[in-house]
């Protein structure tokens, strides 16, 4: 290799002399990417290679995390990490010689723009690609725009803002120097007590593919400008229905769930977002590891759907193979499992390069195998342009970070997203001559959690609280404030008395009640990445706030700010007005103070089924006939709030549901057009988000009682009425029979359109596919 070297400097200079140098074709811009990526490949070495296939944490994060973890911690931390036995040296060193291909957790431009200078000392000068989880806006990083979390975004149904969401995330991103969302998360959930609900565009197939597509494509575009950033669709796949509900947890599912249910988001947000990435997920799917798993990541991703990109594992997973799943004898097995199955990308950690690269040598994996992946992974970094531009400069962050647009937007999602679940006797929204003096309490009145989870402290003016946002909708009310401090799971009963006390000089109670997701106290969590629940109900003494605030006879109103459905059994029967803002970002307490004071009229609906207790965990909207065949007793088999359910302030009324066609020829492109009538009945104007769903009334194999298939956001003015058309093609009839064929048996389906996914909501009619 030395010889080789030599050789090459002196032919360098030999060329240099007579005025003949060219730049190699990989550092020309105007050479086909395909072209580029080849000759770069020929100039590696093979640790260079391998390299490239590995990601590190980055030094900030090292630097902290090794000052205040210990090894031990390490075992069950999947948010904080460093290498014991490895110095910030050796990671400098690493990064000097080419050996890292990506950093994650470099939450600040400054070390970004160090980080790619000490990349550019070497050999090959290959720039590095630097990841961080902006789950609902670049989050994690000071000062950049929160919006609402994706199970508030779902809950609008708005995909044009999906859409313009990820792309302002991009811009703010590039402007950090930052260049890969692990975002989207397309699983489908399914189990409330999974902590991640809140990341997840809910319990629907259809909703969670249409706002999947729509964030992928937002991030990504083409993925062939500066102002563009790799999406990651992720968790691939089945860790949304774990089979305890906590996170990683095997999943039992059968290949006919996998393909109806969980399997659609990914496929399409691949193929119609951008197939450059996917992240396996944490868990064991039928007793293989998702990491290690051939069927899913050659056979199903590559082979069957045709994917490009890179795979990437997630935080440090390929390693859990070792000790949790125990399919490997040790790291490097591991490490050889996960790349004869298909892993590109290594989620994190210093053994990676040494391992692999024994690997290749004594002939466990060919060096062709390991090109594979390097040129999935340099085609990205080429088409980002970070050859050419890999730095960021602090004019242009300050200039799109958090700006005035992008804020717009973030306020605009919120309004969007809150869901007003119950208004007896029309208590909202509030008249501020009727209350004056107004008591304010909960855990997350006057906290930065409203939020959401992947969210890092803010600074405090950038930041609405529900008092804040109450404060400055609402200047003229006296609102009586009793801080519940920010932990459910400590609240002091002195503080709950002193609420109670409160009220009684109040004219109206507004208690914020919920979970707790902030990062920064990670152990002190109660929803979230890894922190997950046996049960749904209200954690502390909250339960006992809303019920006695309620015994005091003040009209009292439930503000839930949490990233998964709670059981709210007491409020739901007994509290006169309640909303579920979810987590509804930077700007959550305005949009909440507007809807309160009816600023704003509320339009979500939700995105994910609330039920009335653990014991309904499987109540998703889109059961079989047979799961409630036999009612539970001592209960009620009902959810306390259903999917797609939410209230306006004013009153729409569906009618005249028709359709174009009564039969239709199986398996040909005939579709059915259906045509519904909406009216305004009410005195406001509002958006109604109308609902189509289908039900194959009989079939060959067992199937959902119905399952969403379109939507439309209506806005009406109050009287105002519209007729609106839903197309049915023969796609959205199609599903695996008996044998597993995918296709449209002949039969009868019914069409429903509403308001929501409960049968009193909608308008049914039935047509006819025939052989």
């Amino acid at each position: 290799m030395k010889h080789l070297a030599l050789f090459i400097s002196m032919a360098t200079m030999t060329l240099t002399m007579q005025g003949k140098v060219k730049k190699p074709v990989y550092q020309d811009p105007k050479a086909p990417i395909e072209q580029r990526v080849e000759d770069l490949l020929g100039r590696m070495t093979l640790e260079e290679k391998v390299g490239q296939m590995n990601q590190l944490v980055g030094i900030a994060h090292f630097k902290e995390n090794s000052a205040t973890m210990s090894t031990a911690d390490l075992s069950t931390n999947t948010a904080n990490a460093f290498y014991p036995g490895v110095t910030v040296k050796d990671m400098e060193e690493w990064t000097k010689k080419g050996l890292v291909s990506s950093f994650l957790h470099v939450l600040t431009m400054e070390e970004a723009n160090y980080l790619q200078r000490l990349n550019m000392q070497s050999r090959l000068r290959i720039p590095l690609i630097i990841g961080i989880d902006a789950i609902h806006g670049n989050a994690k990083c000071k000062d950049n725009t929160v919006y609402p979390t994706n199970i508030g975004l779902a809950s609008s149904f708005d995909v044009d803002m999906a859409y313009t969401i990820a792309r302002q995330t991009a811009l703010e991103m590039r402007a950090m120097n930052m260049h890969w969302t692990f975002n989207p998360n397309v699983e489908v959930a399914r189990d409330g007590r999974w902590g991640r609900c809140g990341e997840t565009f809910g319990e629907d197939p259809y909703l969670v593919t249409r706002m999947g597509v729509a964030t992928n494509r937002g991030y990504q575009r083409n993925l062939d400008s500066a102002e563009d950033v790799l999406g990651c669709v992720k968790h691939f796949v089945g860790g949304s229905q774990p089979i305890n509900g906590t996170n990683g947890a095997p999943a039992d599912l059968s290949e006919r769930t996998l393909r109806e249910v969980f399997f659609p988001s990914f496929k399409a947000a691949l193929q119609q977002g951008g197939d450059w990435n996917v992240m396996m997920s944490h868990n064991e799917l039928n007793g293989i590891p998702c990491h290690t798993n051939r069927w899913l990541m050659t056979d199903i991703l590559r082979k069957e759907w045709g994917f490009k990109g890179f795979v990437v594992s997630d935080w440090m997973d390929i390693e859990h193979c070792v000790d949790q799943h125990r399919t490997a004898t040790d790291h490097q097995e591991a490490f050889k499992q996960s790349i004869l199955a298909g892993m590109d990308m290594h989620m994190h950690g210093p053994e990676w390069v040494r391992s692999v690269v024994e690997l290749v040598k004594e002939g466990h994996i060919s060096e062709s195998r390991i090109d594979e992946s390097v040129r999935r992974i340099l085609t990205v970094k080429f088409r980002l342009g970070l050859f050419e531009q890999p730095y960021g400069d602090a004019k242009t962050r300050d200039k799109v970070i958090n700006n005035p647009v992008h804020k717009q937007t973030a306020l605009e999602a919120a309004r969007n997203s809150i869901v007003l679940l119950k208004n007896e006797g029309n208590l909202l929204p509030l008249d501020m001559k009727k209350y004056k003096r107004v008591l304010v309490t909960g855990i997350n009145a006057n906290d930065q959690n409203i939020m959401g989870d992947w969210s890092e402290l803010q600074p405090e003016e950038k930041v609405s609280t529900v008092l804040k946002g109450l404060r400055q909708i609402a200047p003229s009310t006296d609102f009586q404030f009793v801080d519940q401090g920010w932990d459910p799971r400590n609240m002091s009963q002195a503080k709950v008395d002193e609420a109670v006390e409160a009220a009684k000089s109040c004219d109206l109670n507004i208690v914020c009640c919920g979970e707790y997701m902030m990062r920064f106290r990670w152990n002190e969590r109660t929803s979230g990445e890894d922190t997950d629940r046996d049960n749904l109900d209200l954690v502390g003494l909250q339960d006992q706030l809303i019920r006695r605030l309620n015994e005091t006879g003040k009209p009292t109103v439930l503000i839930i700010i949490s990233g998964r459905p709670l059981s709210v059994r007491y409020a739901a029967e007994h509290v006169p007005a309640i909303i579920n803002a979810w987590e509804p970002g930077q700007f959550g307490g305005q949009a909440v103070a507007e809807i309160l004071y009816g600023k704003v009229n509320p339009s979500a609906k939700l995105a994910m089924t609330i039920p009335r207790g653990v014991g309904q965990i499987s109540t998703y909207y889109n059961h079989k006939k047979s799961a409630f065949f036999h009612p539970v007793v001592c209960g009620n088999s009902e959810p306390l709030y259903p999917f797609g359910f939410g209230l306006s302030y004013t009153t729409f009324a569906y009618s005249g549901l028709s359709l174009d066609k009564t039969k239709i020829k199986a398996g040909s492109n005939e579709s059915v057009n259906a045509t519904i009538t909406i009216e305004n009945t009410g005195t406001r104007d509002g958006v109604e988000i109308c609902q189509l769903y289908i039900n194959d009334v009989v079939a060959s194999a067992a199937r959902p009682v119905k399952e969403l298939k379109d939507f439309k956001r209506v806005a009406l003015k109050a009287g105002e009425r519209k007729t609106i058309t839903f197309e049915i093609p023969q796609e959205k009839l199609a599903f695996y029979d008996i044998d597993m064929k995918y296709g449209v048996e002949p039969g009868v389906f019914e069409v429903l359109v509403g308001g929501s996914s409960k049968d009193s909501d909608l308008k049914k009619a039935t047509f006819e596919a025939v052989k």
